[in-house]
């Protein structure tokens, strides 16, 4: 396993940086009719190329699939429905990676595709797995395409976005930095379009987010907007990974360091794989309700979860199912796996450990606190 380097703290340092991730929205990808823009694509490459014959690793996340899928098909727009969605990632997957492959062959730099649903980053074997491949395409010169399988990917396996996803990707390929390209140059604090708006250079922490007015609507052909990149840069900052936003005509000016774009700052540590899982990626079967001592235990304090905490018990799941830790007000704190059934959990509700091993014969905790990982609070 490759060294772990310190963070990046400033973007000077990411024009040094090893190994780094670059996510194209779609908008960036697709001409004004929706099909794909070659031109566009292959700015992209010569960038991205550039980067590896000076010894660099990069990991491209693309979007552009079901985008497209479009002319081919005949379709007016973007589809609405998943199977037409579908249909179109299907036809649009083949063609994207075919461009993308012509185009880096000009640079003699070889292309691997690989496709992901959520079940790649949350069980354990699919992760150790995705992780090996993607270290091996690395050392042996390939630059990685990866996209959501979005062709077979259901409801419940989806990413929902593919900023989401190049967080996550960060982290499984243990990269020194994130780079989100986008149809806007940087994050601003109001709509760019506005006048007066003013560009947000760093961002250090979600104070520096109190007050910006951001629009949670992407373009007509993507599916993400503003939201969903400040949501990926939140999830790579607090796994210890700095994040450039920026548009697609600034990639080569993001990399090399210079004063573009809105440098987002770590705010937290790099965590295991689980934990990660449990914060980010994991399906939630139900709700654990604590006491305000309890949350201060797991959130402040690092504790496990304890039955004396507890005050309530919502949804049905079982033994080992991963629930949400919320508060009386209906906070979500953490999530974590737990060790009772829904049915099993009611009858241990405000019991002491002694209590517990009087009543019960054991004492064990509710989610261990190896099996629990605290989440940005958010009201449900």
């Amino acid at each position: 396993m490759r060294r772990v380097t310190p963070a990046l703290a400033t973007r000077a340092e990411l024009a040094a940086a090893r190994r780094v991730v670059v996510k194209i929205g779609s908008s960036s990808l697709t001409g004004p009719d929706g099909s794909l823009d070659v031109g566009a694509l292959r700015a992209l490459v010569d960038v991205i190329a550039t980067r590896r014959q000076a010894g660099g690793q990069v990991v491209l996340v693309s979007s552009g699939a079901i985008a497209a899928g479009i002319t081919p098909l005949g379709l007016a727009a973007r589809p609405r429905d998943l199977a037409t969605a579908q249909a179109a990632a299907s036809v649009g997957q083949g063609l994207l990676v075919a461009r993308y492959t012509e185009a880096f062959a000009a640079h003699g730099i070889p292309v691997g595709q690989v496709l992901l649903t959520e079940d790649d980053v949350i069980r354990r074997v699919h992760y150790k797995n995705a992780f090996r491949t993607l270290n091996r395409l690395l050392d042996l010169g390939v630059v990685p395409v990866i996209n959501e399988n979005d062709a077979v990917a259901t409801s419940e396996l989806r990413f929902g976005d593919n900023d989401r996803l190049a967080a996550l990707v960060s982290h499984l390929t243990r990269a020194d930095a994130l780079v989100l390209l986008s149809d806007v140059d940087a994050l601003y604090d109001t709509p760019p379009a506005r006048p007066g708006a003013r560009r947000i250079g760093v961002v250090t922490g979600p104070k520096d987010l109190e007050g910006v007015q951001i629009s949670a609507r992407g373009s007509d052909i993507g599916t993400g907007g503003m939201v969903t990149k400040l949501d990926a840069a939140a999830i790579a900052t607090g796994s210890g990974i700095p994040v450039m936003l920026t548009s697609a005509a600034n990639a080569a000016a993001a990399l090399a360091g210079d004063e573009v774009g809105t440098w987002f700052t770590v705010t937290g540590t790099r965590r295991n794989a689980r934990h990660l899982w449990l914060a980010h990626a994991a399906k939630t079967s139900g709700r654990v309700v604590l006491d305000e001592g309890a949350v201060l235990a797991i959130t402040d304090g690092k504790k496990s979860l304890l039955a004396a905490g507890i005050t309530g018990v919502a949804g049905t799941f079982d033994t080992g199912d991963v629930v949400e830790l919320a508060s009386a007000a209906g906070v979500v704190v953490a999530r974590g796996i737990v060790a009772y059934s829904s049915e099993e959990l009611p009858a241990v509700l405000g019991k002491s450990s002694a209590a517990l091993r009087d009543e019960f014969g054991h004492d064990r905790e509710v989610v261990h606190r190896d099996y629990l990982a605290v989440v940005p609070a958010r009201r449900r």
